[in-house]
Protein backbone atom coordinates (compact mmCIF):
# COMPACT_ATOMS: atom_id res chain seq x y z
CA UNK A 1 0.00 0.00 0.00
CA UNK A 2 0.97 3.70 -0.47
CA UNK A 3 0.77 6.26 2.13
CA UNK A 4 1.51 9.60 0.59
CA UNK A 5 0.93 11.66 3.95
CA UNK A 6 4.21 9.28 5.02
CA UNK A 7 8.22 9.45 4.07
CA UNK A 8 7.68 5.49 4.42
CA UNK A 9 5.48 2.90 2.75
CA UNK A 10 5.16 -0.32 4.34
CA UNK A 11 3.04 -3.41 3.50
CA UNK A 12 -0.40 -3.55 4.97
CA UNK A 13 -0.75 -7.37 3.70
CA UNK A 14 2.19 -8.44 5.81
CA UNK A 15 0.96 -6.57 8.61
CA UNK A 16 -2.42 -8.35 8.94
CA UNK A 17 -0.31 -11.08 8.38
CA UNK A 18 1.01 -10.83 11.59
CA UNK A 19 4.94 -10.90 10.10
CA UNK A 20 6.70 -7.41 11.04
CA UNK A 21 10.26 -8.63 9.73
CA UNK A 22 9.35 -7.39 6.04
CA UNK A 23 9.59 -3.82 4.99
CA UNK A 24 8.91 -2.19 1.65
CA UNK A 25 10.79 0.94 1.32
CA UNK A 26 12.31 3.27 -1.09
CA UNK A 27 15.85 2.94 -1.33
CA UNK A 28 16.62 6.54 0.16
CA UNK A 29 14.65 5.67 3.63
CA UNK A 30 16.29 2.45 4.27
CA UNK A 31 18.43 3.90 7.81
CA UNK A 32 14.97 6.04 8.33
CA UNK A 33 13.37 2.24 8.58
CA UNK A 34 16.25 0.53 10.05
CA UNK A 35 16.00 3.29 12.87
CA UNK A 36 12.43 2.39 13.46
CA UNK A 37 12.38 -0.92 13.40
CA UNK A 38 14.94 -0.83 16.16
CA UNK A 39 12.91 1.25 18.02
CA UNK A 40 10.51 -0.81 18.90
CA UNK A 41 12.59 -3.66 19.89
CA UNK A 42 13.04 -5.57 16.52
CA UNK A 43 16.65 -6.88 14.80
CA UNK A 44 18.25 -3.77 13.20
CA UNK A 45 18.97 -6.13 9.90
CA UNK A 46 15.22 -6.63 9.39
CA UNK A 47 14.93 -7.87 5.94
CA UNK A 48 13.76 -5.66 3.38
CA UNK A 49 12.59 -5.25 -0.24
CA UNK A 50 13.85 -1.85 -1.55
CA UNK A 51 12.62 0.13 -4.48
CA UNK A 52 13.59 3.54 -5.99
CA UNK A 53 11.66 6.47 -5.37
CA UNK A 54 10.13 7.14 -8.61
CA UNK A 55 7.94 3.93 -8.00
CA UNK A 56 6.24 5.67 -4.68
CA UNK A 57 5.03 8.78 -7.04
CA UNK A 58 2.10 8.96 -8.49
CA UNK A 59 0.91 7.15 -11.67
CA UNK A 60 4.21 4.61 -10.86
CA UNK A 61 4.07 1.65 -12.48
CA UNK A 62 4.09 -1.33 -9.97
CA UNK A 63 4.70 -4.04 -11.66
CA UNK A 64 8.02 -4.46 -10.01
CA UNK A 65 6.40 -5.83 -7.41
CA UNK A 66 5.75 -8.89 -8.78
CA UNK A 67 8.59 -9.43 -10.75
CA UNK A 68 10.29 -9.36 -7.08
CA UNK A 69 7.99 -11.43 -5.21
CA UNK A 70 10.35 -14.22 -4.65
CA UNK A 71 12.74 -11.41 -2.41
CA UNK A 72 8.84 -11.09 -0.05
CA UNK A 73 9.04 -15.02 -0.31
CA UNK A 74 12.73 -15.57 1.02
CA UNK A 75 12.98 -12.84 3.51
CA UNK A 76 9.70 -14.32 4.98
CA UNK A 77 11.00 -17.81 5.50
CA UNK A 78 14.65 -17.96 5.05
CA UNK A 79 15.87 -14.57 7.07
CA UNK A 80 17.71 -14.56 10.12
CA UNK A 81 19.09 -11.59 12.14
CA UNK A 82 22.79 -11.69 12.46
CA UNK A 83 23.00 -8.69 14.82
CA UNK A 84 22.68 -8.58 18.26
CA UNK A 85 21.17 -5.54 20.16
CA UNK A 86 23.64 -3.06 21.64
CA UNK A 87 24.51 -3.44 24.66
CA UNK A 88 26.34 -0.85 27.50
CA UNK A 89 28.62 1.61 26.19
CA UNK A 90 32.33 1.34 26.69
CA UNK A 91 34.97 3.51 27.10
CA UNK A 92 37.45 4.62 24.40
CA UNK A 93 41.05 5.30 24.58
CA UNK A 94 42.56 7.59 22.15
CA UNK A 95 46.45 8.66 22.34
CA UNK A 96 48.91 10.98 21.14
CA UNK A 97 52.10 12.29 21.64
CA UNK A 98 50.89 15.25 22.85
CA UNK A 99 47.60 16.75 24.41
CA UNK A 100 47.14 18.53 20.67
CA UNK A 101 47.50 15.43 18.84
CA UNK A 102 45.37 13.16 21.32
CA UNK A 103 42.35 15.56 20.96
CA UNK A 104 42.89 15.65 16.91
CA UNK A 105 42.93 11.97 16.90
CA UNK A 106 39.53 12.24 19.35
CA UNK A 107 37.48 14.35 16.43
CA UNK A 108 39.23 12.45 13.53
CA UNK A 109 36.79 9.37 15.36
CA UNK A 110 33.83 11.12 16.40
CA UNK A 111 34.13 12.09 11.97
CA UNK A 112 34.74 8.44 11.32
CA UNK A 113 32.02 7.32 13.06
CA UNK A 114 29.44 9.77 12.56
CA UNK A 115 29.62 11.02 15.94
CA UNK A 116 29.52 14.58 16.03
CA UNK A 117 28.47 17.52 13.79
CA UNK A 118 31.70 18.14 11.98
CA UNK A 119 33.12 21.06 14.18
CA UNK A 120 35.51 20.09 16.68
CA UNK A 121 34.03 18.74 19.83
CA UNK A 122 35.47 18.18 23.77
CA UNK A 123 36.16 14.50 23.91
CA UNK A 124 33.56 12.99 26.80
CA UNK A 125 35.91 12.09 29.30
CA UNK A 126 34.71 9.96 32.42
CA UNK A 127 36.36 13.18 34.56
CA UNK A 128 34.53 16.06 32.45
CA UNK A 129 31.06 13.92 32.42
CA UNK A 130 31.22 13.63 36.18
CA UNK A 131 31.83 17.20 36.52
CA UNK A 132 28.72 17.64 34.25
CA UNK A 133 26.70 15.67 36.33
CA UNK A 134 26.66 17.58 39.11
CA UNK A 135 23.99 19.38 37.66
CA UNK A 136 21.42 16.88 37.75
CA UNK A 137 18.51 16.43 40.39
CA UNK A 138 18.40 12.61 38.72
CA UNK A 139 20.83 9.85 39.36
CA UNK A 140 23.05 9.14 36.60
CA UNK A 141 21.41 6.19 35.44
CA UNK A 142 17.92 7.09 35.85
CA UNK A 143 15.73 5.61 32.53
CA UNK A 144 14.18 8.64 31.28
CA UNK A 145 12.84 7.19 28.20
CA UNK A 146 13.83 5.58 24.62
CA UNK A 147 15.29 8.29 22.38
CA UNK A 148 13.31 8.01 18.88
CA UNK A 149 12.73 6.69 16.32
CA UNK A 150 15.88 4.40 17.03
CA UNK A 151 15.13 3.58 20.69
CA UNK A 152 18.24 4.23 22.45
CA UNK A 153 17.95 4.62 26.26
CA UNK A 154 18.10 8.08 27.79
CA UNK A 155 19.94 8.73 30.90
CA UNK A 156 20.97 11.79 33.00
CA UNK A 157 24.14 10.51 31.99
CA UNK A 158 23.96 9.76 28.35
CA UNK A 159 22.55 13.91 28.55
CA UNK A 160 25.78 15.16 30.02
CA UNK A 161 28.07 12.71 27.60
CA UNK A 162 26.51 14.99 24.91
CA UNK A 163 26.62 18.27 26.87
CA UNK A 164 30.39 17.32 27.42
CA UNK A 165 30.87 16.89 23.79
CA UNK A 166 28.94 20.50 23.32
CA UNK A 167 31.44 22.59 25.13
CA UNK A 168 28.53 22.97 28.62
CA UNK A 169 28.90 23.27 32.07
CA UNK A 170 27.32 21.59 34.56
CA UNK A 171 24.14 24.42 35.80
CA UNK A 172 23.26 23.50 31.51
CA UNK A 173 22.22 20.27 32.16
CA UNK A 174 18.91 21.09 34.08
CA UNK A 175 17.50 22.95 30.91
CA UNK A 176 18.56 20.15 28.62
CA UNK A 177 17.18 17.06 30.46
CA UNK A 178 13.75 19.04 30.73
CA UNK A 179 14.51 19.87 26.63
CA UNK A 180 14.68 16.26 26.25
CA UNK A 181 11.91 14.79 28.45
CA UNK A 182 9.82 17.14 26.45
CA UNK A 183 11.02 15.91 23.45
CA UNK A 184 10.75 11.80 24.51
CA UNK A 185 6.69 13.01 25.01
CA UNK A 186 4.85 10.89 22.47
CA UNK A 187 2.84 14.43 22.16
CA UNK A 188 5.82 15.64 20.41
CA UNK A 189 6.10 13.15 18.13
CA UNK A 190 9.70 12.84 17.35
CA UNK A 191 9.81 9.50 15.88
CA UNK A 192 8.18 11.26 13.04
CA UNK A 193 9.89 14.37 13.11
CA UNK A 194 13.44 12.95 13.52
CA UNK A 195 12.89 11.06 10.45
CA UNK A 196 10.97 13.26 7.52
CA UNK A 197 12.33 15.04 4.89
CA UNK A 198 10.90 18.57 6.17
CA UNK A 199 13.44 20.35 8.05
CA UNK A 200 11.66 20.58 11.71
CA UNK A 201 14.19 21.50 14.46
CA UNK A 202 13.62 21.77 18.28
CA UNK A 203 12.75 25.25 19.96
CA UNK A 204 13.23 25.29 23.59
CA UNK A 205 12.11 28.79 25.59
CA UNK A 206 12.98 29.08 28.81
CA UNK A 207 11.15 30.80 31.36
CA UNK A 208 12.18 31.62 35.37
CA UNK A 209 15.19 32.52 37.03
CA UNK A 210 17.12 29.84 36.09
CA UNK A 211 17.70 31.86 32.69
CA UNK A 212 19.72 34.61 33.97
CA UNK A 213 21.45 32.29 36.63
CA UNK A 214 22.95 30.25 33.94
CA UNK A 215 23.79 33.62 31.31
CA UNK A 216 21.00 32.63 28.84
CA UNK A 217 20.34 35.30 26.37
CA UNK A 218 16.87 36.87 26.31
CA UNK A 219 17.80 40.13 24.40
CA UNK A 220 19.94 40.84 21.25
CA UNK A 221 21.38 38.26 19.00
CA UNK A 222 19.32 35.53 21.51
CA UNK A 223 19.59 33.10 18.59
CA UNK A 224 23.23 33.56 17.36
CA UNK A 225 26.15 33.54 18.80
CA UNK A 226 27.26 35.45 22.04
CA UNK A 227 30.38 34.67 23.99
CA UNK A 228 28.65 36.41 26.88
CA UNK A 229 25.70 33.88 26.36
CA UNK A 230 27.01 30.61 25.50
CA UNK A 231 24.48 28.87 27.00
CA UNK A 232 21.86 27.93 24.25
CA UNK A 233 23.96 26.84 21.89
CA UNK A 234 25.84 24.85 24.23
CA UNK A 235 22.43 23.14 25.18
CA UNK A 236 21.03 22.80 22.10
CA UNK A 237 24.21 21.90 20.43
CA UNK A 238 23.94 18.65 22.75
CA UNK A 239 20.52 17.89 22.35
CA UNK A 240 21.36 17.56 18.65
CA UNK A 241 23.68 15.97 19.25
CA UNK A 242 21.21 12.93 21.10
CA UNK A 243 19.13 13.32 18.19
CA UNK A 244 21.92 12.23 16.22
CA UNK A 245 23.94 9.69 18.43
CA UNK A 246 20.99 8.37 20.58
CA UNK A 247 17.72 9.03 17.72
CA UNK A 248 19.57 7.86 14.62
CA UNK A 249 19.27 11.28 12.82
CA UNK A 250 22.03 11.40 10.32
CA UNK A 251 21.69 12.96 7.69
CA UNK A 252 20.85 11.33 4.68
CA UNK A 253 20.42 7.86 6.36
CA UNK A 254 18.30 8.50 9.48
CA UNK A 255 16.97 11.99 8.76
CA UNK A 256 15.75 12.77 5.16
CA UNK A 257 15.68 16.38 5.87
CA UNK A 258 16.75 18.32 2.53
CA UNK A 259 17.45 21.62 3.79
CA UNK A 260 18.26 20.78 7.47
CA UNK A 261 18.87 24.21 8.45
CA UNK A 262 19.20 25.79 11.96
CA UNK A 263 20.28 22.27 13.32
CA UNK A 264 23.51 23.03 14.36
CA UNK A 265 22.48 24.24 17.52
CA UNK A 266 18.46 24.54 16.94
CA UNK A 267 17.24 27.02 18.76
CA UNK A 268 16.94 27.42 22.82
CA UNK A 269 16.64 31.18 24.23
CA UNK A 270 15.07 32.58 27.51
CA UNK A 271 11.79 34.75 27.36
CA UNK A 272 12.52 38.42 28.31
CA UNK A 273 10.44 38.46 31.95
CA UNK A 274 11.72 41.80 33.08
CA UNK A 275 10.18 43.20 29.84
CA UNK A 276 6.89 42.35 29.81
CA UNK A 277 4.51 44.79 29.97
CA UNK A 278 2.63 44.90 33.47
CA UNK A 279 -0.47 42.48 32.93
CA UNK A 280 1.45 40.22 30.64
CA UNK A 281 2.27 36.24 32.00
CA UNK A 282 4.91 34.95 31.05
CA UNK A 283 4.90 32.62 27.94
CA UNK A 284 5.32 28.97 30.45
CA UNK A 285 2.31 30.67 32.50
CA UNK A 286 0.50 31.82 29.34
CA UNK A 287 0.35 28.18 27.50
CA UNK A 288 1.35 25.54 30.36
CA UNK A 289 -0.42 27.13 33.62
CA UNK A 290 3.25 27.35 35.70
CA UNK A 291 3.03 29.40 38.09
CA UNK A 292 4.67 32.94 37.66
CA UNK A 293 8.41 32.60 38.67
CA UNK A 294 8.86 28.79 37.81
CA UNK A 295 11.56 26.90 35.91
CA UNK A 296 10.30 25.67 32.89
CA UNK A 297 10.71 25.23 29.52
CA UNK A 298 7.98 25.29 26.33
CA UNK A 299 9.62 22.91 23.81
CA UNK A 300 7.95 22.60 20.17
CA UNK A 301 9.12 22.05 16.24
CA UNK A 302 9.69 25.09 13.96
CA UNK A 303 10.55 24.86 10.40
CA UNK A 304 11.89 28.36 9.69
CA UNK A 305 12.25 31.74 11.16
CA UNK A 306 10.98 35.38 9.25
CA UNK A 307 12.48 38.17 10.49
CA UNK A 308 9.68 40.96 9.87
CA UNK A 309 9.94 44.58 9.14
CA UNK A 310 7.68 46.05 11.54
CA UNK A 311 8.51 49.68 12.03
CA UNK A 312 6.80 52.07 10.08
CA UNK A 313 9.26 54.12 6.94
CA UNK A 314 8.16 57.89 8.17
CA UNK A 315 6.14 59.41 10.85
CA UNK A 316 3.32 57.63 11.39
CA UNK A 317 1.27 57.68 14.48
CA UNK A 318 1.44 55.27 17.09
CA UNK A 319 -1.64 53.68 16.32
CA UNK A 320 -0.68 53.46 12.35
CA UNK A 321 2.54 52.02 13.52
CA UNK A 322 1.36 49.31 15.81
CA UNK A 323 -2.07 48.31 13.51
CA UNK A 324 0.56 48.72 10.34
CA UNK A 325 3.12 46.76 12.34
CA UNK A 326 0.61 43.77 13.06
CA UNK A 327 -0.92 43.32 9.59
CA UNK A 328 2.79 42.66 8.34
CA UNK A 329 3.30 40.17 10.74
CA UNK A 330 -0.55 38.76 9.68
CA UNK A 331 0.81 38.92 6.07
CA UNK A 332 3.65 36.28 6.69
CA UNK A 333 1.65 34.07 8.14
CA UNK A 334 -0.93 33.95 5.74
CA UNK A 335 0.13 31.45 3.36
CA UNK A 336 -1.05 28.20 1.86
CA UNK A 337 1.66 25.93 4.16
CA UNK A 338 0.27 22.52 4.94
CA UNK A 339 2.47 22.00 7.80
CA UNK A 340 -0.32 24.03 9.17
CA UNK A 341 -2.40 21.35 9.14
CA UNK A 342 -0.10 19.33 11.80
CA UNK A 343 -0.31 21.16 14.58
CA UNK A 344 -4.08 22.52 13.52
CA UNK A 345 -5.83 21.65 16.69
CA UNK A 346 -3.56 21.43 20.03
CA UNK A 347 -0.39 23.09 18.89
CA UNK A 348 0.69 25.98 17.64
CA UNK A 349 1.15 27.52 13.89
CA UNK A 350 4.05 28.71 15.23
CA UNK A 351 5.30 31.92 17.64
CA UNK A 352 5.67 35.43 16.83
CA UNK A 353 8.54 36.79 18.86
CA UNK A 354 8.69 40.32 19.75
CA UNK A 355 10.91 42.77 22.18
CA UNK A 356 9.81 44.36 24.88
CA UNK A 357 9.84 48.04 23.07
CA UNK A 358 7.32 46.05 20.46
CA UNK A 359 5.41 44.92 23.79
CA UNK A 360 5.27 48.21 25.30
CA UNK A 361 3.72 50.28 22.34
CA UNK A 362 1.28 47.67 21.88
CA UNK A 363 0.03 47.61 25.64
CA UNK A 364 -0.15 51.69 25.16
CA UNK A 365 -2.03 50.77 22.43
CA UNK A 366 -4.37 48.97 24.55
CA UNK A 367 -3.34 45.32 23.20
CA UNK A 368 -3.45 42.22 25.44
CA UNK A 369 -1.90 39.16 24.49
CA UNK A 370 -5.05 37.91 23.72
CA UNK A 371 -6.27 40.89 21.71
CA UNK A 372 -2.74 40.37 19.76
CA UNK A 373 -3.82 36.63 18.78
CA UNK A 374 -7.57 37.32 18.25
CA UNK A 375 -5.95 40.13 15.47
CA UNK A 376 -3.30 37.83 14.07
CA UNK A 377 -5.68 34.80 13.99
CA UNK A 378 -8.35 36.50 12.08
CA UNK A 379 -5.97 38.42 9.30
CA UNK A 380 -3.63 35.36 8.93
CA UNK A 381 -6.92 33.71 7.11
CA UNK A 382 -6.54 32.36 3.56
CA UNK A 383 -8.58 32.57 0.76
CA UNK A 384 -10.23 29.10 0.11
CA UNK A 385 -9.50 29.72 -3.35
CA UNK A 386 -6.05 30.44 -2.80
CA UNK A 387 -5.81 27.19 -1.08
CA UNK A 388 -7.22 25.18 -3.73
CA UNK A 389 -4.60 26.77 -6.37
CA UNK A 390 -2.20 25.46 -3.88
CA UNK A 391 -3.47 22.01 -3.52
CA UNK A 392 -4.43 22.59 0.00
CA UNK A 393 -7.27 20.13 -0.18
CA UNK A 394 -6.05 17.34 -0.83
CA UNK A 395 -3.66 17.65 2.20
CA UNK A 396 -7.04 18.43 4.15
CA UNK A 397 -8.01 14.81 3.19
CA UNK A 398 -5.44 12.98 4.75
CA UNK A 399 -4.86 15.25 7.73
CA UNK A 400 -4.03 13.40 11.75
CA UNK A 401 -6.95 15.17 13.15
CA UNK A 402 -10.85 15.86 12.19
CA UNK A 403 -10.73 19.37 13.10
CA UNK A 404 -8.12 20.09 10.43
CA UNK A 405 -10.58 17.89 7.85
CA UNK A 406 -13.39 19.52 8.22
CA UNK A 407 -11.46 22.81 8.03
CA UNK A 408 -11.81 22.02 4.58
CA UNK A 409 -15.29 23.87 5.00
CA UNK A 410 -14.05 26.99 5.98
CA UNK A 411 -13.86 29.88 3.57
CA UNK A 412 -10.92 31.73 4.46
CA UNK A 413 -9.09 29.21 5.77
CA UNK A 414 -7.61 29.86 9.22
CA UNK A 415 -4.06 28.83 10.00
CA UNK A 416 -5.27 27.30 13.19
CA UNK A 417 -8.46 26.08 15.34
CA UNK A 418 -8.53 28.68 17.88
CA UNK A 419 -6.21 31.97 17.73
CA UNK A 420 -4.79 31.11 21.51
CA UNK A 421 -2.99 28.51 19.30
CA UNK A 422 -0.88 31.14 18.38
CA UNK A 423 2.51 31.40 20.50
CA UNK A 424 3.51 35.36 21.73
CA UNK A 425 6.96 35.91 23.38
CA UNK A 426 8.67 38.36 24.24
CA UNK A 427 12.39 38.31 23.50
CA UNK A 428 15.28 40.03 21.69
CA UNK A 429 17.20 43.38 22.00
CA UNK A 430 15.50 46.16 22.93
CA UNK A 431 14.85 47.78 19.34
CA UNK A 432 11.22 48.40 17.26
CA UNK A 433 12.25 47.47 14.08
CA UNK A 434 11.43 43.95 13.91
CA UNK A 435 9.90 41.09 14.95
CA UNK A 436 9.78 36.86 14.38
CA UNK A 437 7.70 34.59 13.22
CA UNK A 438 8.99 31.21 13.91
CA UNK A 439 6.30 29.14 11.82
CA UNK A 440 5.78 25.87 13.10
CA UNK A 441 6.11 22.06 12.36
CA UNK A 442 4.90 20.67 15.14
CA UNK A 443 2.32 18.18 16.92
CA UNK A 444 2.78 19.68 20.09
CA UNK A 445 3.60 22.44 22.53
CA UNK A 446 4.95 20.38 25.45
CA UNK A 447 5.79 22.45 29.02
CA UNK A 448 8.33 20.99 31.68
CA UNK A 449 9.30 21.77 34.44
CA UNK A 450 13.20 22.19 34.91
CA UNK A 451 14.11 20.28 38.40
CA UNK A 452 17.56 21.94 39.96
CA UNK A 453 20.14 19.63 42.22
CA UNK A 454 20.20 20.33 45.49
CA UNK A 455 23.70 22.37 45.12
CA UNK A 456 22.41 24.45 41.80
CA UNK A 457 23.30 27.82 44.13
CA UNK A 458 26.63 26.31 44.14
CA UNK A 459 27.39 25.81 40.70
CA UNK A 460 26.34 29.25 39.34
CA UNK A 461 28.56 30.59 42.11
CA UNK A 462 31.36 28.52 40.83
CA UNK A 463 30.18 29.65 37.39
CA UNK A 464 30.74 33.53 37.65
CA UNK A 465 33.41 33.06 39.45
CA UNK A 466 35.32 31.77 36.22
CA UNK A 467 33.90 33.78 33.93
CA UNK A 468 35.16 37.26 36.32
CA UNK A 469 38.63 35.49 35.85
CA UNK A 470 41.14 37.70 34.53
CA UNK A 471 42.79 35.52 31.07
CA UNK A 472 45.82 33.82 31.98
CA UNK A 473 49.12 35.77 30.96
Amino acid sequence: SRDWSSDVCSSDLLEAMGIPTVTLTRNEFVGVVRNAVSGIGLAPDTAMVTFPTPMFLPDADLTALTQRKNEFYNALTQWTSTKMRAGAGTMLSVEGETYEDALSRANELFIANSWGDGLPLWPATQERVNWILRGSALPRAQVLGKFPPRGAIVTPEACAVALAMAGGRPEYLPVLIAAVEALLDPAATGELLQATSGSPFPVVIVNGPIAKQIRLNSGFGLMGPDPQHPAGASIGRALRLMQQNLGGAVPGTGTMAVFGHMRYTNVVFAEDEEGLPQGWEPYGTERHGFKRGTNSISFYYANGATNIIRRGAKKETLEEDVVQGLHRIAGYMRVPDMHYLHSYSGATPGIVVISRVVAADLATMGFTPKKIREFLFEHSKVPMAEMKRAGGLSWMEIAATEAARESAKLDPWPIAEKADNIGLVVAGGAHSTHALWMQAYTYGVIGREIRLPAGFDGLVDEANREAAKPPAA
